[in-house]
């Protein structure tokens, strides 16, 4: 019986073949997944119906179970029409849920295609792919090492 709050057996399977520096993607339900991953990520698909599951429940998830040394999201171009609107929402949802797994980390944007080309990379090991409608609601975790 695990202890932590993360039970599906895919993710953990994935999650303990990963070490230092592998990347884990919680990808919102507008991004492209099946082409924007690595060539070592597995695709686990959570979108069961829009808005289940969100991205914020399976970061709390994943937060309860591996050490994480940093939070990216993807930025929004400057040109892009929902950048006049200032910053997501959901970005302050994924800091409250990194504060309550007790984490001192920022959250920092990355910008729209070098998301991509950072979610493409050989240490991008996972993507779990959800059913969030929230717009710019991707992030991108990359592990850190366990202390203890």
């Amino acid at each position: 019986m695990l202890k932590h709050q993360l039970i599906h057996p895919k993710i953990n399977e994935a999650l303990g073949r990963a070490g230092h520096h592998a990347t884990i993607l919680i990808a919102d339900g507008n991004y492209p997944a099946s082409t924007k991953r690595g060539p070592n990520a597995e695709l686990i698909c959570l979108n069961l119906s829009p808005g289940i599951v969100t991205v914020v429940q399976v970061l709390r998830a994943l937060l309860s179970a591996i050490p994480v040394d940093r939070a990216n999201t993807m930025g929004i171009p400057p040109d892009d029409p929902y950048a006049q609107k200032g910053e997501p929402p959901v970005w302050s949802e994924f800091r409250s849920a990194i504060r309550e797994a007790g984490l001192n980390l920022p959250l920092e944007p990355i910008q729209k295609w070098d998301f991509y080309q950072a979610a493409s990379s050989p240490d991008h090991v996972l993507t779990i792919q959800t059913a969030d409608q929230a717009l710019w609601a991707n992030v991108l975790l990359t592990m850190g090492c366990r202390l203890t």
